[in-house]
């Protein structure tokens, strides 16, 4: 007997196992890849609730869980499958049931254990003592038969043919519990994605229980179209795509849509964690003497016991989990934001109502919705009247050719969530955009096609850099100068009709706009807005400056960089008479650099004339007859030095001078301030 029919046999060891059914009453779906569910049903007494989940997101379940009593009871908590390893789930049971595990070799794991064997109308019970595949004469043929050897109460072994038993029963009620749970682990584990959460029922009387939780989903998408359609204000028609991937059916369900991302993120919960605990030892016994306590000297009434904390009363309204009253583990709703489109007008059954939930915006929809398993569903949420008006938008980077336009102001009342927009245009195609999420109040501009009708180029028209301002403070000479810069728009519309024409002009850094101020500003552009007749043409002039300081320090500036600057007709006449000093001054100290520079030269000539008369003695000198010359080198030797001295003397005087002259100048260019 192998272990199918184990199973079979097992199933009559251990009580019957009775599941609740918690059905997905309500799904709300989020823009940042997580969703809502909400399940409720009723628990009766003895049942046990079971929500099976994919093993990856249990970080998700467990840190998000709310469970909720709505006929008031409470929740003491919940078991979960635990993320260890089969093997290691499977080891602490004190028996094992391997894929070909016999009858017999399982019992024979649970020798001493009691067991009660059903033989046709006789029944023995007894401990086991053994069980094993024996060989067993039958008219002379030998077959392998499973056996269990009992121990009865009257002490006999009996050995029984298991291939006879009607029923073979554990009566120990443990180890029957024992086997129920290892034959659950197992068929758990079938499933190797899927990780169960158990809500157990311990009251008397049937619970309403609602279960609430967020898990990782696909994101839910806009779409939108616009219709324009004579005079009357364009309708913007918006469809919800959602996608079940949830791993079963949404039957009916409550659905919402969330506009807006709230932070979301996974925290490792499902798998254990260990610590490593510190070695401590307790300090050796000692002896330990009679200790003496004080008495007391006053009497002060014992303050009664903490009163033990009230739980608050959670209200469970819309917002709530499930809408009835009743206390629970966690509580609290998740609230959601959704958008808008609109194409030729579809006829709608419902649409869904949106409110604002803090910065986030929820869209409900008011029929309940089925999706099946591994379906997608497109879902009607908004259509409505907007404010738009056609318009025409261009920068430079369009080329020849501005874009056709639309400029959508959100009167809805409602968030609309980014995505694609298709326009329609007196019943035929337009063109598709794009929009980013639109809060309620808020504009928008949407291209969505090229106008072959109008031509645009642009030409540059730079001015030279003028100075305008210049200062001097601290040493420091500071000149303003600006430069100015025109970008002419020129336009040519071939079709007979007005148009109106926004011009996107960059912004560039450090210039500011001097012709007209701009009605609209981007992050990165100014917009104009430029009426266009019809078969007509038309310049657009956007004129800008660019204003820059130049700074030099007047310690190391020359008298002919000064004379520049004095030259300048923006400067102020005090600035030029404080100018004119400082460069008089650099002027004198050059001049005195350009005699000290000269005394230098003159003096290593002479010195070097000194080193040529002091040799031609010298020669001289060991030559009879040349006395006449020695004297005349001599007294031209004399007069070298008279000239060094004097050369000396003008020397220290210059470098007075110079120092008097350095002084001057530092106390000029301190005082200057202009």
């Amino acid at each position: 007997m192998k272990l199918g029919r184990a199973f079979v046999l097992a199933a009559a060891f251990g009580p019957a196992l009775f599941s609740a059914d918690l059905p997905v009453r309500e799904v709300i779906l989020y823009k940042h890849g997580v969703a809502f569910f909400e399940r409720s049903g009723e628990l009766k007494p003895g049942e046990t609730a079971r929500l099976d989940f994919k093993a990856e997101d249990m970080n998700d379940v467990l840190k998000s869980l709310t469970i909720t009593d709505r006929k008031g009871g409470s929740i003491s908590g919940v078991r979960y499958d635990a993320s260890e390893s089969l093997d290691k789930r499977l080891a602490d049971f004190p028996f094992a049931l391997g894929d070909q595990t016999s009858l017999s070799a399982f019992l024979d794991q649970l020798k001493g254990a009691q067991l009660e064997v059903r033989l046709g109308p006789e029944t023995i019970s007894g401990a086991i003592a053994g069980a094993r595949l024996a060989l067993i004469e039958d008219n002379g043929k030998s077959t392998q038969r499973e056996t269990v050897t009992l121990l009865t109460g009257a002490g006999e072994l009996r050995t029984i043919d298991l291939a006879a038993a009607s029923s073979v029963k554990l009566t120990d009620p443990k180890l029957q519990a024992l086997l129920a749970n290892y034959l659950g682990v197992l068929n758990n584990a079938r499933s190797k994605d899927k990780r169960s959460v158990y809500i157990d029922s311990v009251a008397s009387a049937a619970r309403e229980l609602v279960a609430s939780y967020m898990t990782p989903a696909a994101v839910w998408k806009s779409s939108y179209r616009l219709l324009f359609s004579g005079k009357d204000e364009p309708t913007l028609e918006g469809w919800a795509i959602v996608d079940n991937t949830s791993g079963e059916d949404w039957t009916n369900v409550k659905l919402s849509v969330v506009s807006g991302r709230p932070i979301s993120f996974i925290t490792q919960l499902y798998p254990p964690r260990y610590v490593q605990r510190p070695n401590a030892e307790l300090a050796e016994d000692r002896p330990v003497g009679p200790q003496v306590f004080a008495g007391t000297v006053a009497s002060i009434g014992a303050a009664p016991p903490p009163a033990a904390p009230k739980q608050a009363a959670r209200a469970q309204g819309q917002a709530g989990i499930g809408g009835g009253g009743g206390s629970g583990v966690g509580g609290g709703r998740y609230m959601v934001n959704g958008s808008v489109a609109a194409v030729q007008q579809s006829s709608f059954d419902s649409i869904a109502s949106g409110e604002d939930a803090g910065e986030l915006f929820e869209y409900s929809f008011s029929s309940p919705v089925t999706v099946k398993m591994g379906e997608s569903a497109m879902l009607p949420f908004l259509q409505q009247r907007v404010g738009a008006r056609k318009l025409l938008i261009y920068s430079e980077n369009m080329g020849l050719h501005p874009m056709n336009a639309a400029e959508i102001s959100n009167s809805t009342g409602k968030t609309l969530d980014g995505g694609p927009i298709t326009v329609y245009d007196s019943g035929s195609y337009a063109g598709e955009a794009l929009v980013e999420t639109l809060k309620t109040g808020d504009k928008r501009l949407i291209s969505y096609g090229v106008d072959l009708g109008m031509r645009i180029s642009t030409a540059w028209d730079t001015s030279r850099e003028n100075v305008r301002e210049i200062h001097l403070r601290r040493g420091l000479l500071t000149a303003r100068s600006a430069i100015q810069e025109t970008k002419t728009y020129t336009i040519q519309n071939v079709d007979a009709q007005a148009k109106t024409l926004v011009i996107e002009h960059p912004q560039r850094p450090g210039y500011t706009l001097l012709s007209q101020a701009a009605p609209e500003k981007t992050s990165n552009a100014y917009r104009f807005e430029v009426p266009v007749p019809a078969s007509g043409s038309k310049t657009f002039a956007v004129q800008e400056e660019r204003v820059a300081d130049q700074t030099i320090s007047l310690s190391s500036a020359t008298p002919d960089v000064l004379t520049t600057w004095i030259q300048n007709k923006t400067l102020s006449d005090a600035g030029r008479r404080q100018l004119e000093q400082i460069a008089q001054k650099k002027s004198d100290i050059e001049a005195n650099d350009a005699a000290l520079k000269e005394i230098e030269t003159d003096r290593d000539s002479l010195t070097k004339d000194q080193q040529r008369l002091r040799q031609n003695i010298q020669s001289l000198n060991a030559v009879a007859g040349q006395q006449d010359q020695v004297q005349q080198y001599a007294r031209q030797l004399a007069a070298t030095e008279s000239r060094l001295a004097s050369l000396r003397d003008n020397e220290i005087d210059l470098r007075k001078k110079k120092t008097q002259l350095q002084a001057d100048l530092n106390s000029l260019i301190e005082k200057a301030d202009f």
